[in-house]
């Protein structure tokens, strides 16, 4: 009896022990499934949908043509049945009126939320929000802090200021005095190139850094800013300017200055791509794609159709130096001439960057 009873357990102890390992293996499948999907689609979400365009200020030229990029998105998404409405408001530079219209987006439960964020920290619980509530929430460009978002895409920021650093540091011989360019204060995407930049100046004390200013990304300010800083420093070596109107601005006041032009670096801002060429500038620039915005658009609507997505899509980094500029200043007339010459995009291209894990 006690060798029937024993096998009795031990065969139930198999089965359930078979049934334990199955129901384990069919919950790390569900669990598995669950999370390939996208983060924060949730709900009965079906297209054609609607978008909003969070934007933080439209004043800047660069911020019209990325909204450029992201309408004409929406258009073709539209054409292919995808997207209904495109909702966009204008924050005017104030955080916490970006904030209010964002959660005016979440009560109208729209479907997706792109957002350039005005504050790295500031948009953290209205944007957890978002996602909580099922919306698509994809962050580019000046990136928030909180990781509750679908997708956040961007160029490498820091990589940008330390090969920015680099550049300068090799057009010195390691030795001179510098004046740092920085766009406004408390936007990541300014505040994370100029973290780059300083274990490259950390390395070469040589190279000293006589002051630095931060303004918004236009000609204008900038201008006034290097002028005012030019009557401060009569010896200047060279500008490390971690934007593309900054670089254009400071290209001017010395050119007003009737000071000699020093090596600059920048971005692919037409004007100071342009005035690099007419003055023989001593130049180094890269570019921060206008259609991370159409990118933006396309990867949210991708996500809502059940698509995985990356948590983080890096845009690799161009180089602009005398060998490749010639083929921006080459597409020049297609492109506002306060704005920016940025590279040609389309769905192979997103498709290629949304498979790089």
């Amino acid at each position: 009896m006690k060798n029937f009873e024993e096998s009795i357990s031990v065969s139930l102890r198999r089965r359930l022990l078979a049934g334990a390992a199955a129901a384990a293996t069919l919950l790390a499948f569900s669990a598995g499934t669950a999370s390939a999907a996208a983060n924060c689609i949730k709900g009965d979400r079906k297209a054609p949908y609607t978008i909003g365009w969070a934007n933080i200020y439209s004043v800047p030229t660069w911020m019209k043509q990325t909204e450029g990029t992201i309408t004409a998105e929406v258009e073709e998404l539209k054409k292919a049945g995808l997207v209904k409405d495109l909702m966009i408001t204008d924050a005017q530079g104030n955080a916490q009126t970006q904030i209010q219209h964002i959660q005016s987006m979440i009560d109208a439960n729209i479907d997706a939320i792109v957002v350039i964020a005005g504050s790295s920290n500031a948009l953290d619980r209205v944007i957890s929000d978002a996602c909580d509530k099922g919306i698509a929430v994809v962050n580019f460009d000046s990136l928030v802090n909180t990781d509750k978002v679908t997708a956040k895409i961007n160029t490498d920021s820091d990589e940008w200021g330390a090969t920015a650093a680099k550049w300068m540091v090799s057009q010195l011989g390691g030795k001179g005095k510098i004046i740092i360019m920085n766009g406004p204060a408390g936007i990541s995407v300014s505040d994370d190139r100029r973290k780059g930049a300083q274990p490259v100046l950390d390395a070469n004390p040589g190279l000293q850094v006589i002051t630095e200013t931060n303004t918004e990304y236009n000609v204008a300010p900038a201008q006034e800013a290097m002028t005012s800083l030019l009557f401060a420093n009569p010896e200047i070596d060279g500008v490390l300017s971690l934007g593309g109107a900054l670089s254009a601005g400071s290209v001017l006041a010395f050119e007003r200055q009737g000071r000699d032009q020093v090596p600059t670096t920048g971005e692919n801002a037409r004007q100071f791509l342009e005035l690099w060429k007419e003055k023989g500038l001593k130049g180094w620039a890269t570019m921060q794609p206008n259609w991370l915005g159409a990118l933006s658009v396309y990867t949210a609507v991708q996500a809502l159709q059940g698509k995985d997505v990356p948590a983080f899509v890096k845009v690799p980094l161009p180089v602009i130096d005398d060998s490749t500029i010639g083929s921006y200043l080459a597409r020049a007339d297609k492109f506002p001439a306060d704005g920016y010459i940025y590279s040609d995009y389309d769905k192979a291209l997103f498709d290629k960057l949304l498979a790089t894990k």
